[in-house]
């Protein structure tokens, strides 16, 4: 990975940055993607959080987190396509649970597409499946997926 990547907390004047790479990084056959109304209301949440990972002046990642006393979830997670595979993705992860052990959350919890990519890369950060929704999303094929819920635990690393 590039050594020029930085880790920002976003504020409000960011959010054409985060969308940018929001689109890049979601299909938009799955409608995983926030619109900017969505986005723009973290901001106003005192326990929320939207980190971008910049390389220069040009956005290639970002996390949107949330926490709620002992417990934490990671919203939204996204790196360029054209970034992927240079531990931009790793590095959004530790710099959430970081954040969030500090503010005092002790588990840490993801929702997913179950055919997503990204499982290798959580998995590899210590998180494991601990609940599945079955046919919860619908594809813009019409095919419905899975969703599955993973924890972060030490066993599973």
């Amino acid at each position: 990975m590039s050594e020029t990547i930085r880790l920002e907390r976003a504020r409000v004047g960011d959010v054409a940055a985060v969308m940018r790479v929001m689109e890049a990084a979601f299909d938009p056959a799955y409608g995983e993607a926030w619109s900017t109304a969505q986005l723009l209301t973290l901001f106003a949440l005192p326990s929320a959080r939207v980190v971008i990972a910049w390389d220069g002046e040009a956005p290639c990642g970002f996390s949107a987190v949330r926490i709620a006393g002992p417990e934490s979830e990671l919203l939204l997670l996204a790196v360029d396509p054209a970034r992927r595979g240079q531990g931009i993705g790793r590095r959004l992860l530790a710099d959430w649970q970081g954040w969030a052990a500090a503010e005092g959350a002790q588990d840490f919890f993801l929702e997913m597409r179950a055919d997503n990519d990204a499982i290798h890369l959580y998995r590899r950060a210590g998180f494991a499946e601990c609940g599945r929704r079955a046919a919860y999303y619908r594809g813009g094929d019409g095919k419905m997926r899975d969703a599955i819920t993973m924890r972060w635990t030490d066993s599973a690393l």
